[in-house]
């Protein structure tokens, strides 16, 4: 019993300030629900051409493929509209997900349970799931379950059902994890798979492949991005642009 408690103690001495205070947030809210603060986000505008497209091919569509380089707003545009559909009861829950590769090392060898193990992998949409569900609500999701990261891995004999999924960096992922991924596809399930296969890590990417095979199913879209559509900044633009230019 001792040697258990001293085990959580530990665990708790590790975590950071900023943990401990999220963690107590969520506490009181579940102790105490209506303190959860609901944020009413301003409707999702298209700052581009090409991102009205990726959006109206998001929501008409079961699957939308958006390729591009980075900067182009794939991911905030992903995150937006699931943020939306799950406000709005369209579906149950929000699953983000992308291969361990980028991360250099597998992911038994990152310290912590399986929610800290994946924290840096779905941390690219902690800005947009907060600005769009409030800080508070966003992490009390989390703890409920509605708004889960899992790694790519974990994704064999799952089924999707009810719910929006996000696969980011797919172009890190190889044909059989791309096939794996779409094959879990059920009822009630909305798919975004984006990338830059300008950028992939690994010497045979899914990506393309998959793009090739399943394009024609007409319930599958696909949106190209190019550096024009970069509206991160003038910066971003000019070094892709130079990337380009003199290729690694």
């Amino acid at each position: 019993m001792a040697r258990a408690q001293n085990k959580r103690a530990g665990s708790f001495q590790r975590q950071t300030k900023a943990q401990r205070s999220r963690d107590a947030e969520v506490l009181a809210v579940f102790l105490e629900p209506s303190r959860v603060v609901q944020k009413k986000a301003e409707p999702l505008q298209a700052k581009t051409e090409k991102q009205r497209k990726y959006i109206n091919a998001i929501k008409s569509s079961k699957v939308t493929f958006g390729i591009g380089p980075a900067g182009t707003g794939k991911t905030y545009v992903a995150g937006a509209i699931a943020c939306d559909m799950l406000l709005s009861g369209q579906v149950e829950k929000i699953i983000i997900t992308r291969p361990a590769v980028e991360a250099g090392e597998s992911l038994g060898f990152l310290p912590g349970e399986l929610e800290e193990k994946y924290e840096p992998y779905i941390a690219a949409f902690r800005d947009v799931l907060n600005e769009r569900l409030g800080k508070t609500h966003t992490e009390y999701l989390i703890k409920e379950g509605k708004i889960e990261g899992l790694p790519l891995a974990y994704m064999r004999g799952k089924t999707f059902k009810n719910c929006i999924v996000i696969f980011d960096e797919s172009q890190n992922a190889t044909p059989q994890q791309m096939k794996m991924f779409l094959t879990r596809i059920g009822e009630n399930c909305k798919v975004i798979v984006d990338g830059d296969p300008a950028q992939t890590d690994i010497s045979n990417s899914g990506l393309i492949g998959a793009i090739k095979r399943v394009q024609h199913i007409p319930d599958i879209r696909v949106v190209e991005f190019t550096r024009d559509d970069v509206v991160r900044s003038g910066l971003v633009s000019e070094i892709i642009i130079a990337y380009d230019n003199d290729p690694i």
